[in-house]
């Protein structure tokens, strides 16, 4: 009998160990460059992946990551499908009411862009009339939306966004501004311009199912790379200058 239980007892342990060491299903965005987007060996990369592995390994997680739709992300932490989220989300009451966020780890804002020649729109109270082209299910959306005097065209990634832009079927783009500059000193170098202030400062943090005890891991490791300087390095390195506080 000792012999049978001692069995038992050992697979428990076993089963328990195992389930311990399951991988973390954290979620990205597809296409958010540069806090996540494929590089030239086809790998993802942006600051989102490297803070987020980072953190883990702060924190003693073990994890997989898992590209999806942005909009799919926030009711995939809501069912419990993925265990977390990080995607340069904002912070807002809506989706705080049902799921849970990470402190702050990104400070940024809704900044216009349009093609370089356009002298006639230098703030969002000149697009009345006209067409704004945004991502689907962003807070920029939101935005967007809430001046009410012009049509807004959605799209489900960045690239769709711009090239709506650039094709002449929209009058600007208005979304996240690490995103906007990106995209205007890379590929939309000299085609497109910044215009206007930088409009509804927001928050990035990172998503968890509502009362996730990852939150408090999370949380920690963050003050810990911002106490020991990693978390400015990171920062650098990706958008080349100090984080903005």
């Amino acid at each position: 009998m000792k012999r049978i239980i001692s069995m038992v007892f050992a697979c428990l342990m076993l089963t328990s160990t195992a389930f311990a060491q399951e991988p973390l299903i954290v979620a990205h965005d597809t296409n958010f460059k540069p806090f996540e987007f494929k590089n030239t060996d086809g790998n993802y990369t942006g600051f989102d992946i490297e803070l987020w592995a980072a953190l883990a390994k702060k924190a003693g997680l073990n994890y997989k990551f898992q590209p999806m739709d942005f909009n799919g992300i926030v009711p995939g932490l809501q069912t419990n499908q993925i265990d977390a989220g990080i995607a340069g989300m904002t912070i807002t009451p809506a989706r705080a009411k049902v799921i849970s966020f990470s402190d702050p780890y990104y400070n940024s804002g809704v900044q216009m862009i349009v093609m370089a020649d356009r002298d006639d729109i230098s703030s969002i109270n000149d697009l009345e009339g006209k067409i704004i082209s945004t991502k689907l299910g962003t807070s920029s959306e939101t935005f967007a939306k809430s001046f009410g005097k012009a049509e807004v065209k959605l799209y489900p990634n960045n690239d769709a966004m711009f090239m709506e832009l650039i094709s002449g079927g929209a009058d600007a783009v208005i979304f996240d501004l690490p995103v906007v500059q990106d995209f205007a000193s890379t590929v939309g170098k000299g085609r497109v311009k910044l215009a206007g202030p930088l409009y509804e400062g927001q928050a990035y943090g990172i998503g968890f199912p509502k009362g996730s005890a990852l939150v408090e891991k999370v949380n920690k490791a963050l003050a810990e790379m911002k106490a020991d300087g990693s978390y400015d390095e990171l920062y650098m390195k990706w958008f080349k200058t100090a984080p903005r506080k």
